[in-house]
Parts: structure tokens; sequence; C-alpha cells
């Protein structure tokens, strides 16, 4: 069949992801390839000291995104969406969404992006004897209580992003297991919430006499494969208010952004990762067997099929190394030249190769906000150069471009030098790698191993949770994920890989300790006053 054919006959399938900066739908066909996609931007609001997305903007994002989507497939194919094989949705991981006995929602959503749980986080990782992130559900939830605010004694539901507009869709209160062991951690064996902490943390919030335990208000875990409902005539008119989309269709467990990178990037089997590298960063590794120990650094989530996955998370990445580079821009257009801004970033980006492989003394740190791996809860933008360094453009473009993987990489060196975590193959995608070879050898060094890059990566989450709907419905040998990954979906492409030399190497180690040691600079700058 063509595509127009699999589009009428109602055999592709929808994957639709909520990151932080734009929502975006891919649609695809029977071997997994997109063949339509539409967008939508959106941005986060500070509303009273707190981060949140509103419910009309959510909503709002959805439609608008899908109708676009529709437009995409009436000027390719000249058809209507009426039928699909398959719908899976998506979402930035963690935050807070509680809903009372009706259905609403108690308090605005928090974000991942809210820091205001350290006190949470910190006892609840003393007490679990486990990083819990501040970021976390659990956290939030902890939190609410902590302050004693006057909601949680209401709360009847909570969720994620995902979990909440996938509920909507299908009336279904389940999750995906990675998104959920970004709510609390899940064990491996059972592929659910761990229920020795579930236990103790009910018996914490014993004495706050709120009625409920855990498993009284958190969605039910699911693993990929698993049937998560259907859309309800209600779900329908929800997603599309043109009123062609058919109520019936099958839906994939919820996940979140991290499981769907994993997918997108054929990194969900053991011993294998991937680094997604954008406005934030991460890494994420698939372990075959637990670490030693718990590391503030290093959270423990799992893959969408539940193996443990080592994740370091960066708050900060390319923001500040794109703000240097419309600066340029802005050079460029004062001189008449108005240079295209993927030209200016490909000519710098590529400038910064022939940079000092320690950049010349040079230090960058990109920290627009805090970075909870170096210990910073605030952050200050800042470049750093001392009279004898090597000021030139290689090494100022070069530093920026290390300084917006420094953090990754000393999280990884937790993994890489103390706990020995051997991985086979590391998968790079997002914006930092969009010119070819440059971010992608200055992760190498970084990380001591080679990095592949995926022309597929692009496409990122939105057709990664395609993908994972495809697994729902077109698995007729019943293959793992990760079989059916490598065999229906990637067919061993493996992307083009870079490998790092020893000078690399060395010069990014140089780089790094020049880098920890600045850190105190840093530290003063935010505590500093305005």
């Amino acid at each position: 069949m063509n595509n127009k054919e699999i589009i009428e006959q109602g055999k592709a399938v929808l994957g639709i992801e909520f990151g932080s900066t734009r929502i975006k739908a891919v649609l695809i066909d029977g071997n997994n390839n997109p063949i339509a996609q539409g967008s939508f931007e959106w941005e986060n609001q500070l509303v009273d000291g707190l981060w949140t997305y509103s419910q009309d903007i959510i909503w709002k994002g959805l439609q608008d995104c899908y109708q676009d989507l529709r437009a995409d497939v009436k000027k390719q194919y000249g058809v209507e969406i009426k039928n699909l094989a398959a719908i899976g949705i998506s979402a930035m991981m963690h935050g807070y969404m509680a809903f009372d006995s009706k259905d609403q929602i108690l308090v605005p959503f928090r974000t991942w992006r809210n820091t205001n749980t350290a006190q949470a986080a910190k006892e609840l990782s003393e007490l679990f004897v486990y990083n819990i992130p501040l970021r976390w559900s659990i956290s939030h939830l902890y939190q609410c209580i902590l302050n004693r605010e006057s909601h949680v004694k209401d709360i009847k539901f909570q969720t994620t992003l995902a979990g909440y507009i996938h509920w909507q869709l299908t009336g279904e209160k389940v999750l995906g297991v990675g998104d959920a062991s970004g709510m609390i951690p899940v064990d491996p064996y059972t592929k659910t919430y761990d229920a020795k902490m579930v236990e103790k943390f009910d018996k914490l919030i014993e004495p706050y006499k709120l009625g409920f335990k855990l498993l009284d208000i958190f969605p039910k875990v699911l693993v990929a494969g698993q049937s998560a409902g259907v859309l309800t005539q209600k779900g329908a008119k929800l997603l599309d208010v043109s009123g062609n989309l058919q109520a019936g269709i099958p839906f994939c467990p919820p996940e979140g952004d991290a499981g769907t990178g994993m997918a997108a990037t054929n990194a969900v089997k053991q011993r294998t990762g991937n680094v997604s590298a954008g406005t934030s960063s991460f890494s994420m590794i698939v372990l075959d067997k637990e670490l030693s120990k718990p590391y503030e650094a290093i959270d423990m989530v799992t893959t969408p099929d539940g193996s443990l996955v080592a994740m370091v998370h960066c708050n900060n990445c390319t923001s500040d190394l794109n703000a240097w580079v419309n600066i340029f821009k802005e050079f460029s257009d004062l001189t008449g030249q108005k240079l295209d801004i993927g030209e200016i970033y490909n000519k710098l980006y590529t400038n910064a190769l022939n940079g000092d492989t320690d950049c010349g003394g040079l230090l960058s740190y990109n920290y627009i906000s805090g970075e909870p791996v170096t210990g910073l809860a605030e952050g200050r933008p800042m470049f750093v150069r001392s009279a004898n360094d090597k000021f030139n453009l290689a090494n100022f473009m070069r530093v920026h471009l290390y300084g917006s993987i420094g953090v990754l990489k000393i999280g990884n060196d937790i993994l890489i030098k103390e706990e020995h975590v051997k991985i086979d193959r590391i998968t790079g995608h997002g914006g930092l790698f969009k010119t070819k070879g440059v971010g992608q050898r200055f992760l190498a060094a970084a990380l001591n191993s080679p990095i592949s890059v995926m022309e597929t990566a692009g496409e990122g989450g939105a057709w990664g949770i395609a993908l994972l709907a495809s697994f729902l419905v077109n698995n007729p040998s019943a293959q793992t994920l990760p079989d059916w990954l490598e065999t229906q979906v990637f067919a061993g492409n493996t992307g083009t890989e870079i490998a790092p030399t020893k000078e690399e190497v060395e010069g990014f180690n140089k780089y790094i300790e020049n880098y920890k040691k600045g850190l105190e600079i840093e530290m003063k700058a935010v505590t500093a006053k305005e």
C-alpha cells in the first residue's frame, strides 16, 4: 500500500509527545517510517513562583498539533484521518498533577523544572536509601504534605502529564513503567512500584491522617506491549475537534520523554545508551546489573520494558551556547551580510574543531539555571579566562561546546570510572548533533567512548512513542522490545560512529579538571547579591 491507502484504511500509527518547548505529532506507516507530522510551540510560565503549563494550553496545544498533522496529511495525500492502528502519548516526565473525586485538578500542574522540593527529596532519599531527585512526583507529593497544603487531603489521583492526557483520552488511569519510574522507584523484577518503598512512604505519612495510601492514588503500571485502553468518544472529540476521528483506537502505555528517546535511538537493550542534548541534556545507560550504592548525581529509572537505567540529568545544555551564536548573527546583520543562522552554526561549530583539545585553558559555565549534579541550586551563565589562556575564536566556540556537556561528563564518570559500567554502544540525538561530526566528536572525547548518530534520531520522541504504539499492534511474533526494534525498525542500522583519539580524551580530561576547580567561581557568582 502507498501512504494514502495506509491512512485511508486506518493502518497508520500516531505518536504525540509533549516536550518542554514543542508538542509534536508523528504519523508512521507499517514499516515504522514517518509519513506526516504536526507541531505546536509552547512555553512554560512562572506562576506564584512555580513553573507550570495551564490546562487550557495543554488542550489547545494537543488540538492545534493534531490539526497541524491533519493539514499535513491533506496537503500531502489529499485524505482525512478517520481511523488509526494505534496511538501513543508521551510527555516530559516527573512533576505533579493531582486530582480530586470529581476529576478536577487541585493545583496548577507543577513541572519537572521546579526545585522547591529539596527537603522532601532529601528525607525520602535517606528513608529509601535511594537517590530521589527534586523533580520526581513523590518528592512533589511529600513536599506538599510537609508544607501542609490544604489540597492534599482531597487527592484521589496523581499522575504525570503523559498519564493525564492518556487518562482523558481513554479513561484509563495507567502509566508506562519508564514514566512510572520517575514517580517513585520501580522494582526491575516486578516491573511496578517498589513495594518496600511504598510501604515505607505509607508509614511515613500515617501521622498526617490523609485518608489514602500511595497505591490508592498512583496510576497502574504497564510495560511496553501491554494494552492501555482505547480512544473513547469523549477522547476522540478532545483530540480531533473536526469530529472525523473515530473512537475505539488502541493505545500503548503512556511514556516519558526519556523512554521515547531510548526507543528512537535503539537504546533499550542492556549495555546500550543514548545521550539527548538540546535545551537540557541527559544520558541514559541501560544496566546489566544494579549499582553498588546510590549516587546523588545518578537517577535510576527504567526502559519502557522495565530494564534498569542509570540517568544523568542536566538542567542546562545548549541555551547559553545558542545565545553566543546569536551574538555572531547580530554581528553578521550589522555588517550587512545577514548570514543564515544555520550557516553561522555550521561555520562556528566546524571551526571549533581547530581549537586546542583542552580549549586553551578557557572555561564556560552554561548555568542558565541550577545544576544538582554539581551542587548548584541556582545558576549564572559565565565565560572565564586568564590573561595567559589561548583566547581565539576556535577555542572560544570549543569551550562553549565542551561546557554544554561538562556536567554530563562529571555524572557519567561515576558510572564509567567508579562503577565500571559496561557500555557497548551510545547514540546521540538532539540539537547539539545537527552539525555533523562536531558535538558528536566532543561527546566521544568526554565519555571516552564511540558515539553514534542516526539520521532517524532527528525525528525525536514523537517518533519514539509512535514506535511503542506500533510495537503494541505490529508484533505478531511476540518479540521482546529490544529484539523488535533491532530487527523490525533499525534492521542493523547503528548510524555514523565517531571514536575519540587519545589526545582528545586527554584534552577533555584536562579541561574538566579545570572546570571542577572553577566551579568555585560559579558558586561565588550565585551567592553574590544581584
